[in-house]
Order: structure tokens, then sequence, then C-alpha cells
């Protein structure tokens, strides 16, 4: 529940002039305010789960979307009903001025590809259907010049190539891999909620840049409280975290019970050295390993 200095969880990121939203809980749109951010510019939600807590906020936001004069269509991702439960909630918002297409997750596993890169949704272990997400940005390798001056290629198809277009003429086919280096390395950003520790989080958030993850319980003595209500601990969490070798891991989505997380950040970075109790309004902005800010 929403405590007078704390926010429901929700995560928004952007990406090249996108931006996403995934989960959307009561108060959502003033955290967002107070982060001065603008819900107008949202391009895609995803939903984890329909429990009230990640979706409540939806029929104010999207009134609010409308009233900002969004008129590009949103994307919707989640889980098995979508269409049905967002209609439903939107019984007090049934006029706006954009369209909503609907992408509703089917398999355990499921990607979604948009320009430049793609959404991943696997399913975790929560008392109903639940998915983390992944945002993955892959990088191509860098154009090789030299290799391009070699094929006696006209410039004029340099770019096509780059963009992975196979080109066919008279003098033979040129394909991408003969003027591109290997792929570097790309951001990701995993994000979980709602679920009990899971090979399937391991797997999914190996190698991620930022792994945000839920930790309803830092007390010691609340791992059989997070095992009756599909939760999981800070310990738990990072120890996930360590076993898929993140760069860092923010905790979020806390108990109410929990009024001063931070209370354990000892002991969870005992677990895993890169752990940080995120707060509302958080960010950071990821480069690719060789930019700089």
């Amino acid at each position: 529940m929403p405590l007078p200095y704390r926010w429901l969880t929700a995560l928004m990121a952007r990406y090249n002039g996108t931006s996403i939203l995934i989960d959307c809980g009561e108060g959502t749109q003033i955290a967002m305010k107070e982060k001065g951010w603008s819900p107008k510019p949202i391009d895609i939600m995803c939903f984890t789960h329909y429990h009230a807590d990640h979706i409540s906020g939806l029929p104010g936001m999207l009134l609010t979307m409308g009233n900002a004069e969004k008129t590009t269509p949103l994307v919707i991702i989640g889980p098995k009903g979508l269409s049905k439960v967002v209609n439903a909630l939107r019984v007090i918002a049934p006029e706006l001025p954009f369209e909503i297409e609907y992408m509703e997750i089917t398999e355990p596993e499921q990607n979604f590809l948009f320009d430049g890169f793609r959404i991943e949704a696997f399913r975790v272990n929560h008392n109903v259907i639940c998915y983390g997400y992944n945002i993955v940005v892959e990088r191509k390798g860098r154009f090789q010049l030299d290799k391009a001056m070699a094929l006696g290629l006209d410039k004029k198809y340099w770019n096509r190539l780059q963009k992975g277009e196979t080109i066919e003429l008279d003098t033979g086919t040129y394909t991408p891999d003969m003027v591109m280096g290997l792929p570097r390395k790309g951001l990701k950003v995993t994000y979980c909620t709602d679920s009990r520790p899971t090979e399937s989080i391991i797997k999914n958030a190996k190698n991620a840049d930022l792994f945000i993850c839920e930790g309803m319980y830092g007390e010691p003595d609340k791992k059989e409280k997070a095992k009756e209500y599909k939760h999981m601990t800070f310990y738990e969490a990072a120890s996930m975290a360590k076993a898929a070798e993140v760069t860092k891991m923010w905790l979020t989505h806390y108990s109410p019970s929990l009024i001063r997380p931070e209370e354990y950040k000892k002991e969870v970075q005992a677990v895993f050295l890169q752990t940080y109790i995120a707060k509302d309004g958080w960010s950071e902005k990821l480069l690719f390993e060789d930019e700089e800010d």
C-alpha cells in the first residue's frame, strides 16, 4: 500500500525517444510529477500482473495522457486477460484521443521487438500469473571502413549495410558481416517484482547492468512470511543478483511494515555488495561502456 512518504512501485525507462512504464500503481502519476516527468510521451506500458497495487493507477494515468493531448498509439503489454482487465478499468476513462494496442503474453518467455530495443517477458512465481521484464538494447559492431573500401563498393551502399541490409549487385552479394565488426556490449535492465526466487529470474537477469528487484522484507525473521505470500526477502534477492552476476541491484517494493529498509543495508550487502536500497524518484543514466556522459 502507498505510505505518506512512499509511493507504490513503478519504473519509467527512456531510450532514444521512446518512454516505457512498467506497472502503474496508485499515485504513480504524482510520483512522476514530483520527478518532473510528463506522462504524455509514454509509448509502452508493461504490467507484471493485475494486483491492484500494480495497476490501480491506470485509469487516472490514461486520462492525464489524454488531457496532455497524446494522439499516438499506446502499446500495453501484460499477462493473459490484458484487454479484459484494462477495458474494465477504462469504464471511468472511456474516451481517449489515442488508440490502445494490446500485446498479450501467452508463453512462459516472450519477446516484443521495437525500434532499437526489445522487451523480454519471463514468468515468475507469485500467487497469480506474474512476469518479470528485461529491456534490452543490443549494439552492433563498428563499421569497418577498410573492409568497405577493399570491397570497392560504392559509398551509397555503406549505410544500408550498416542497417543490416543485404545488397544484391551485378558484381556480387554483399552482406553486413562483410563490413561490420563483432557485436559490442549493449545495455540490459531487469525488472522483477512479486515473486519467490526462481531460476527463471537468475537466467533472465544474467549480466544485467541494472537489476531492479522486489525486497518485500528486510527483517531476517520474515522468510516464512515471504514464502507464504509468494514474495522474497532482501537476502534472497541479493543471492539471485550474485548468481546472475549483475552489475548492481536496486531493491524496491517494500512491505508497509518495513519503515526503514536502509537499516538492513549492511547485512544485505554482505550477500551482494552492489545492492542499493532504492527510494522514490531514483534514476540513473546507463551508457554504453565506451561512452561518456
